[in-house]
């Protein structure tokens, strides 16, 4: 949409696991109940943000063995997730039992439905008060003392109960937490729509276990330069293919997360033919054999000024905005109708029309408001395929042009557009507009080439749509960075340093909604201001550890980032802000060889400097493997300025 124009450590998991595993003998040899802790002053922080949280009473602690009682409907992902989470917080036994059969011992964790007597009554009598209408994937949850309770309306809430107690669990307790929780969007995700070469198998799996652990429950599958998805769309997936597609669907299943299907048949298709229904419907009936439930149509990025067979133009007369309309409306409503419809347990098809960037009424949109179904899922990607903003307002127009609520396809940080050429885009995800659940069914991101590099602007896409009302996006950055990092540290710091030098967010047509290293650059301004006000040595103290941190923060990364991948994904942008930082500690050091008078060491270290800068220069991308290719880009307009300037500060 935008060209023209293994495994990591859970959320909670990394920080976890590592201190559960410094505390080694000592938790083995742990007491059966340790004395509980005192409930902290705040709950710890738990992403997405729920809508309501709070401290309840003393901390549980976790004894050598725990017992969790499950309703029978509980499914296999919740209860091993269950029993991974009460291990890592130092339980030598966990015992998952089904409700009515014998309890043996220790903490009892009571898992199931919220309309169970028991989860309900325990949660009640913990002062955990539950809403009548708390609606699909909702849950709550009961910590204190010794009781546990988790409970959701559906399985996918249950599933979400026990994400959110392992990102309260630490090694020893649990912390004395009560939430009442539910998404305020209900389609919350990731779409692989990107041209140039798609994620690898190891990369979706990687990426789908990423989105469970946020409580994202889509991803659409709909790769452009997948040949099978576009150009040979009529085609069958080769068997390796299908296998490595089935495991995928696997893989979200059991992570509810919901594979999306997307078939993108407009560059040829003939709207009028039987054939081609045929085979549409035979590329679809594939995908339903091996699991999938959700189907997307896209029908964007096409000419809808011309016919691809002559049997159209003899239906639907001389190409024009309606007659396409019209063939586009009719394909998407037999579809709803006669596979969707007829294919247990599949959900309302999704598309993206033709027009999906503005909010201006046309015969195009007149004709789709007008006749299609309306349970199909119109996708919009905000005025503008890459939207400087999106707001209710904007939202709201889309809803009634379209005549529903319409599903954002967001083209950030995608990065396979000219403007884009050399960057990573990880600034937070920002410039969405507080209320946005009340007009939209949901948004999905579409994401870079690199797809651990794109968990950044993801994750904060992950609090956005569960709780857009409490969306804070630094928050949502700065636990990115933890998230990446295995917790707080030096490689958090280090990551939002480098986040930092990668923060510029352009449009289609270069125009920056998100400024380039907005903290490099406050800080070279408070430089500028201390030196030109005369207070040299006080303007070099405050840049020289800035200057160390950007120095050090690649092999920070490199060392200690607990998702390999990103390192691997930032390869190159790495390698330049080594150069980088090292020729700002050089300027810097030369600034103040001028201060103290010796003006040769100044100009040996200026000329160092600007060495390393020309090799950071001459590093690309690697052609033919990412896009965008060329020379990589890092804090340019602000540090490059700054080192090609300061030479000549006196």
């Amino acid at each position: 949409m935008t060209r023209a124009h293994t495994r990591v450590l859970s959320l909670a998991g990394a920080v976890l696991l590592a201190a559960a595993t410094a505390a080694g003998a000592a938790s083995a040899a742990a007491p059966e109940s340790p004395p509980p802790q005192a409930a902290p002053d705040r709950v710890p922080q738990v992403t997405p943000q729920p809508q309501q949280i709070r401290p309840l009473g003393t901390d549980v602690a976790v004894p050598g063995r725990v017992t969790v009682v499950v309703d029978r409907e509980v499914d296999q992902p919740t209860r091993d997730l269950l029993a991974g989470t009460l291990r890592a917080a130092g339980a030598q036994q966990v015992d998952v039992v089904e409700a009515g059969g014998p309890a043996p011992g220790g903490l009892t964790v009571r898992v199931g439905a919220l309309t169970t007597e028991d989860v309900a009554r325990g949660l009640r009598d913990a002062g955990v008060e539950v809403p009548p209408d708390l609606p699909a994937e909702g849950y709550a949850l009961a910590a204190a003392g010794r009781t546990v309770v988790l409970g959701g309306v559906d399985g996918d809430g249950v599933f979400y109960a026990a994400k959110t107690l392992s990102q309260l669990a630490r090694p020893g307790s649990i912390a004395g937490t009560a939430v009442v929780d539910r998404p305020l969007m209900p389609l919350r995700g990731a779409i692989e729509g990107f041209y140039g070469s798609p994620w690898t198998h190891r990369e979706r799996l990687d990426q789908l276990a990423f989105y469970s652990d946020l409580k994202l429950n889509t991803y659409v599958y709909a790769p452009k330069d997948d040949p099978y998805h576009r150009e040979k769309w009529r085609e069958p997936y080769p068997r390796d293919k299908l296998a490595e597609l089935d495991e995928l669907v696997d893989q979200g299943s059991r992570g509810h997360v919901r594979f999306t299907f997307a078939l993108s048949p407009g560059l040829s298709i003939c709207y009028s033919s039987e054939d081609d229904w045929k085979a549409l419907t035979a590329k679809l009936q594939a995908m339903y054999d091996l699991g999938v439930r959700a189907f997307s149509l896209p029908l964007d990025d096409i000419d809808y000024t011309k016919w691809n067979c002559a049997g159209d133009e003899q239906k639907y007369g001389a190409p024009s905005q309606q007659s396409a309309g019209q063939a586009q409306v009719d394909l998407l409503n037999r579809l709803q109708k006669e596979f969707v419809d007829t294919h247990e347990g599949a959900k309302p098809l999704q598309t993206v029309p033709t027009e999906y960037s503005d909010t201006e009424d046309s015969p195009y949109k007149r004709t789709i408001r007008e006749q299609l179904d309306e349970r199909v899922e119109m996708m919009w990607t905000g005025v503008g395929v890459i939207p400087v903003e999106i707001t209710v307002e904007q939202a709201r127009q889309a809803a009634r042009v379209w005549g529903r609520k319409v599903f954002v396809w967001d083209n950030y940080p995608v990065n396979d557009f000219d403007a884009t050429e050399g960057r990573l885009l990880l600034a937070p995800y920002a410039e969405r507009e507080p209320g946005l659940h009340g007009q939209l069914s949901g948004i999905v991101l579409n994401p870079m080439n690199q797809a651990s590099a794109s968990k950044v602007a993801e994750f904060g896409a992950a609090d956005f749509t569960w709780n857009d009302t409490a969306y804070d996006h630094l928050r949502a950055w700065r636990e990115s960075a933890r998230h990446l990092a295995g917790g707080d540290g030096p490689t958090a710091e280090a990551l939002l340093t480098f986040f930092d030098l990668e923060h510029l967010a352009p449009t289609g047509d270069g125009v920056a909604w998100q400024p380039q290293a907005p903290e490099l650059a406050r800080r070279l301004d408070e430089f500028r201001a201390a030196w030109e006000a005369g207070d040299k040595a006080g303007a070099l103290a405050a840049l020289r550890p800035y200057a160390s941190l950007i120095a050090n923060a690649p092999e920070r990364i490199r060392s200690g980032v607990a998702d390999e991948a990103f390192a691997s994904d930032a390869a190159p942008w790495l390698d330049a802000t080594d150069l980088l930082g090292d020729a700002l500690v050089l300027t810097a050091d030369g600034l103040k060889a001028r201060v103290d008078g010796n003006e040769q060491d100044a100009r040996a270290k200026f000329a160092e400097a600007a060495q390393l800068q020309r090799r950071a220069g001459e590093i690309h991308t690697v052609p033919g493997e990412t896009r965008p290719q060329g020379p990589v880009r890092v804090g340019d307009g602000v540090l490059d300025v700054f080192l090609r300037e300061a030479p000549e500060l006196r």
